[in-house]
């Protein structure tokens, strides 16, 4: 069985997975490892720092994949897109901000536009801009998202846009049974973040890979104290999911204006934690799917094992 859809035939990629553009953590190799395997992988444009991206750029070699930004972060320094655009990418993906600035250029250098949202009335609205591949992101996902769970999120936007606008489901997505889901909830394919943040080519801290391995979707926190320990202010109604820590149980229990009171002293402290690889304080951002999560491998073997494992699991209903 083969798992051909207009995903895959969009992007002409020869499996529905694409690769979340994680921050920080999916670089140049991780992205061209997932496209090398037949799916695609988007760089991580983060918050949009220049020489990151081109550094990682560079680092994919001629590997064929797409990038995804942090859109209200690509506001304070678009001219980075222009730059991001003279790779030829295949698709450019953006989430959390209007792509009202940018949706023509995509289109004019000819990438695939991506949009991801987490309601139904987004999703009508990047469709109605332009949107090729629409994703449909639910609360279970890692990092920054909304309130909506994927299950109902995705067949509720597939109803309602057009046939020719492209839906992929994100959040809670960590091996082919998530993949098979999505297909059989009218998606035509997968974004995947937290299974890739657990391999060898991932840019995540090795620790951080290993306590997602021993981790759980029990154990996953969604809320803003990181966010407000890195000192970055992320719009409503966005929070990140990660896995709980030390920090994590402190702070939630004593409350996001607590914080306020020591917030010099805790910005300093998380820069040295991340600086020195403490993940009892620094961020492993993981989503529910943490229970899926059970080994470091490379990559391209994530997506040969998920799209093995989805047609399995469609084929029990086969009755021909």
């Amino acid at each position: 069985m083969a798992l051909k859809t207009k995903l895959t035939e969009l992007l002409t990629i020869d499996h529905p997975v694409l690769c979340a553009p994680m921050a920080g953590v999916t670089g140049g190799k991780l992205a061209a490892a997932v496209s090398e395997a037949g799916g695609l992988g988007l760089l991580g444009g983060g918050y949009s720092e220049t020489d990151w991206v081109m550094r990682e750029l560079r680092e994919a070699g001629n590997s064929r994949i797409g990038t995804g930004f942090i859109t209200w972060a690509l506001d304070k320094n678009p001219s980075l897109l222009d730059g991001v655009l003279e790779h030829s990418p295949a698709a450019i993906m953006f989430s959390f901000g209007g792509i009202e600035p940018y949706a023509a250029k995509v289109k004019d250098a000819g990438a695939v536009l991506i949009c991801q949202v987490q309601s139904v009335a987004q999703a009508r609205q990047v469709a109605d801009q332009g949107a090729d591949i629409v994703i449909a992101q639910g609360t279970e996902a890692g990092g920054h998202g909304a309130a909506r769970a994927t299950f109902p999120l995705v067949p509720a936007v597939r109803d309602a846009l057009p046939s020719n606008v492209v839906v992929v489901a994100a959040g809670g997505v960590g091996d082919g049974r998530g993949l098979a889901a999505a297909l059989m909830l009218g998606a035509d394919g997968v974004l995947v973040g937290t299974r890739f943040y657990a391999t060898r080519e991932s840019l995540a801290p090795e620790e951080g890979k290993k306590r997602l391995t021993e981790g759980s979707g029990d154990a996953t926190y969604r809320g803003s104290v990181f966010d407000k320990a890195r000192g970055i202010d992320w719009p409503e109604p966005y929070d990140i999911r990660t896995l709980r820590n030390s920090f994590i149980d402190h702070w939630a229990a004593e409350g996001l204006q607590a914080m306020d009171a020591e917030l010099p002293e805790i910005q300093t402290d998380y820069t040295r934690a991340r600086e020195a690889g403490d993940m009892d304080k620094f961020a492993t951002i993981a989503g529910e799917a943490a229970d899926l999560v059970n080994d470091i491998p490379p990559a391209g073997d994530i997506v040969t094992r998920m799209v093995a494992e989805a047609e399995a699991a469609l084929g029990r209903f086969d009755r021909e």
